[in-house]
């Protein structure tokens, strides 16, 4: 006992002198003196560049930072700081190339990713740069993007966000279209209130130029706007003049693009086959929001539309056999069926597109386009769950005749298996973002598809080579299909192109010519764009290939991919941009993020062997203030030995520092606040690895919010996880040290409902029955009074009156470990318990020095920390604000203990 008292008051001793020794943050003494965005759109393809001239005020060196939000089709093709008079160009290598760099700025404990997936469009790429004393640095970023056309128009995006009003602030934007411009629109955050007087719009035949140059003044006063500044999107709308159905082509330099894009020609009667993911997965607002999507896709179906719905979990189920023409009283049928549908049950994927396909097939129509729209939250759970038998089964079902779209809800959903399937079958795959308007995002993407008007489309060029995708399963109405090329011989004087299509079940052509002598419109300083276009939209079809192809073809495909990236200097999937700054050749590596990917972690440093003596303090963050924890902080030993506190703390479930021995003398100390268990462990052990698991963290969603609370119970523990005394029905969880989740998962209902869940098997019993199940065996069920039980691989589904949960079984490397998922309760119960908590609600405090939390009228230090959400077999890694479990509940730990299962 006196040996860990003394360790407590040494502990505290370290806490108090990084407290008052360490020098208050001072605010960031930088001025942004200038911001220019220059955006220049030539055919469609938009160059963008974003120079940042920054001051650093300070008479002594400080970090500035250089951040902004670019568009997730783009490439980033340049970027390059100038300090002093130098500059330093990043520059593009092949990922293996940069794998020595990235290691190395990893182990040096500095950034390794300049660029991260930001919201639905967009991606950050943020870097920092020390500038000396009054010193200046700029900052020019350079990303390259070609401009899709979606229902009828082009989208230009651009983010303003510099962090501060700035006094020489100016974007401009030049549209340059040959065809000429038919409209074009100015929306976004910026362009509302205030800042539409900053906007000047102006427009000839084949141009139009867009300025915003918003005063100091205009810059903190608007809607989106604070003492930071701007924040927020400028979206520039627009399309062209289509005088010519056959297209428009262009030829510069040896090549030549062909944008194809007809509207005179009549719409084509559509058989729409709908396969709505209805599993236990899709609970709450999933389901709710497909619902209103469908109810109002549904009212848009034209009379001469087929249709048919297929729900499914574990199983299908067809709400007619047949496809049915979109007459009224049909569509109010469908509808009524809509409203019906519940979640529940795994995820059949398999079985759910092939009973689509037969639908399809059954009822073939002359001069109609069929189209297949899968939307599914998960992975396939049950049937056929091999995902490579699955797509081969989907792929010789469909045999190209129709495509298949594949839309993934949510970030959870294996969205690389939903591309693959898709593009296999001349489909995409689209996400829908858990959000609020999912619906409409739903609404928008059959939208996209709702008006076919030429089917197997077939473009060729008899003087091209190189050529782009030059074969379409279907356009539809206010979409356009780009193909681009290399010009075989440059001498020849004129260029040819054919599209050969069906329209409404007839065979259509249209063919066009044009001179190559024509003297171009393109200013000579944009020249090249073409040559660019062709190689950006060949390097994006390439990618988009690799998930299709194997052996010696995907290989060649993927050199093909890289030398174009490399030649053009494109920051791609097969490419990493190195970054050497000035400070002791410091290295920085932007790579291209992958949809949906989580942002990596680095490993936590912890010892070797098992101290002798150590601290467990368990418990920080629950009263009014939490400490500290030291980051990035150097200890030295009176003997000269070294240990540094590992990197950002803050995102990581435990912190742990290495204490060979006391006293200390601290040096160089930065803070940040920590409401977790800091673990502190003495050693002399010099060798590392990974820690074992100290505590369960759990989620907690917030109404109204779209960022969730959590947080950690230490392990291990007995908890009363959910109770309702007046239905006497309760859920217990026994856990383990040193394991995820729960070993044993109890329920009780009434008086004699008894069911004991474990890792390896499961018993219940009742007046009657006692019955034993195995993980692993076929699906099962039972029924009884109150209690229905179904029984899957991996997930037991357990109704106890009108409480709904979901047992799940976890594998994590050797470990099994159970987790439970409330799904449905009765809005008349009043749940109590851990996962009882339902109320919960907070603000997020601006201004803090650290993140911090207005809970229950207490401020609460937070961190922003990523959790494995283990209420979903698919496991996501996810976001949420992690706070200590008493500001959370209220009540301590030992309130929700119970001393047996």
């Amino acid at each position: 006992m006196m040996d860990r008292a003394a360790l407590r008051l040494i502990l505290l001793g370290v806490f108090l002198i990084s407290a008052t020794s360490d020098p208050v943050k001072k605010k960031q003494n930088v001025d942004i003196y200038s911001f220019y965005i220059n955006s220049t759109v030539t055919s469609r393809y938009a160059t963008t560049v974003i120079t940042s001239r920054v001051a650093n005020t300070l008479n002594e060196s400080q970090e500035i930072q250089f951040e902004v939000k670019i568009p997730k089709n783009a490439f980033i093709s340049k970027f390059r700081m100038t300090i002093e008079g130098k500059t330093y160009d990043g520059v593009v290598k092949e990922k293996e190339a940069a794998q020595q760099q990235y290691n190395q700025a990893v182990s040096r404990g500095q950034s390794a990713g300049l660029v991260k997936s930001v919201g639905r469009t967009l991606e950050d790429f943020k870097t920092s740069v020390t500038v000396a004393a009054f010193g200046k640095v700029t900052f020019e970023l350079t990303y390259e993007e070609l401009l899709k056309r979606h229902l009828g128009k082009y989208g230009l995006l651009i983010n303003a966000q510099p962090m501060q009003p700035v006094a020489d602030f100016k974007m401009d934007v030049h549209i340059q279209e040959k065809p000429g411009i038919s409209f074009l629109e100015v929306k976004g955050d910026l362009s509302i209130g205030d800042l539409a007087n900053a906007i000047k719009t102006t427009r000839a035949d084949k141009d139009a130029w867009v300025t915003f140059y918003p005063t100091r003044d205009q810059q903190t006063k608007c809607k989106s706007c604070g003492e930071n500044g701007l924040n927020g999107d400028l979206l520039i709308t627009y399309d062209v003049e289509r005088q010519n159905s056959k297209g428009e082509i262009m030829v510069s330099k040896g090549y030549f693009v062909h944008y194809f894009a007809p509207s005179d020609v009549p719409r084509i009667p559509k058989n729409v086959v709908f396969i709505i993911d209805r599993s236990g997965s899709m609970y709450g607002r999933k389901i709710d929001q497909t619902r209103l999507a469908l109810l109002k896709i549904l009212s848009d179906l034209d009379e001469d539309d087929h249709f048919g719905l297929i729900t499914f979990d574990s199983e299908v189920s067809l709400w007619k056999r047949e496809l049915l023409r979109a007459t009224e009283a049909n569509l109010e049928n469908a509808k009524s069926f809509v409203k019906e549908i519940r979640d529940r049950g795994a995820t059949d994927i398999n079985a759910a597109v092939l009973a689509g396909v037969d639908m399809i097939n059954r009822h073939p129509r002359e001069g109609t386009a069929s189209i297949l729209i899968l939307l599914t939250d998960g992975d396939p759970t049950t049937g056929e769950t091999n995902k490579e038998k699955i797509m081969s089964n989907v792929k010789e079902a469909i045999g190209t005749k129709f495509p298949l779209y594949c839309l993934g809800f949510g970030y959870d959903v294996n969205f690389d298996f939903l591309t693959k399937m898709s593009l296999e079958n001349s489909g995409v795959a689209r996400r829908i973002y858990e959000d609020s308007d999912a619906d409409l995002q739903l609404q928008g993407f059959y939208e996209e598809v709702a008006v076919p008007l030429l089917t197997d489309i077939q473009l060729k060029y008899p003087g091209g080579t190189n050529l782009t995708k030059t074969s379409f399963s279907l356009y539809f109405n206010g979409s356009e299909i780009v193909v681009s090329g290399q010009i075989t011989d440059n001498s020849v004087e004129s260029f040819t192109t054919e599209v050969i299509a069906v329209s409404k079940g007839n065979n259509v052509t249209y063919q066009d010519t044009i001179m190559t002598k024509d003297p171009s419109d393109v200013p000579p300083e944009n020249e090249d764009f073409m040559q660019r276009l062709w190689a950006y939209l060949t390097v994006k079809q390439l990618l988009e290939r690799q998930v299709l192809l194997k052996g010696q073809e995907k290989e060649d495909e993927k050199k093909e991919a890289l030398k174009l990236s490399l030649k053009y200097q494109f920051v791609t999937p097969l490419t990493s941009m190195v970054v050497t700054k000035p400070q002791e050749g410091e290295v920085e590596v932007a790579d291209k993020p992958k949809e949906g990917e989580a942002p990596p972690r680095h490993p936590v440093i912890t010892s070797q062997h098992r101290p002798q003596s150590f601290l467990k303090a368990s418990g920080y963050g629950g009263g009014a203030s939490d400490p500290h924890l030291l980051h990035g902080q150097v200890f030295h030993h009176m003997s000269g030995r070294q240990h540094l506190i590992y990197d950002d703390a803050a995102d990581y479930d435990y912190a742990y520092v290495l204490v060979p021995s006391f006293p200390y003398i601290k040096t160089a100390a930065k803070r940040v606040s920590v409401p977790k268990r800091v673990t502190v462990l003495s050693t002399q052990s010099g060798t590392l690895k990974a820690p074992t698991v100290h505590s369960n963290r759990f989620l907690l969603p917030v109404v109204g919010q779209s960022k969730p609370l959590c947080f950690d119970i230490p392990l291990p523990h007995k908890l009363r996880l959910l109770q309702d005394s007046a239905s006497e029905f309760s859920m217990n969880g026994e856990s383990l040290t040193g394991q995820n989740g729960f070993n044993q998962i109890a329920l009780h209902y009434k008086t004699n409902h008894h069911l004991t869940i474990e890792t390896t098997s499961i018993r219940y019993c009742d007046d009657q029955n006692q019955v034993y199940l195995l993980w692993g065996q076929e699906l099962t069920r039972k029924y009884t009074e109150g209690v229905s039980l179904i029984l899957r691989s991996n997930e037991i589904d357990v109704t106890m009156g009108n409480i709904h949960i979901v047992i799940l079984l976890h594998k994590e490397k050797r470990n099994m470990f159970l987790w439970p998922a409330v799904q449905q309760e009765s809005k008349d119960f009043s749940l109590t318990g851990v996962l009882g908590k339902t109320d919960a609600s907070y603000e997020e405090i601006q201004g803090s020095q650290t993140p911090t939390l207005k809970i229950k009228d207490q401020e609460v230090s937070a961190s922003w920390v990523d959790i494995t959400d283990y209420r979903l077999s698919s496991k996501p890694v996810i976001k949420c604000w992690l706070v200590s479990f008493y500001a959370v509940m209220q009540r301590d730990i030992s309130d929700f203990t119970v001393t047996k299962l």
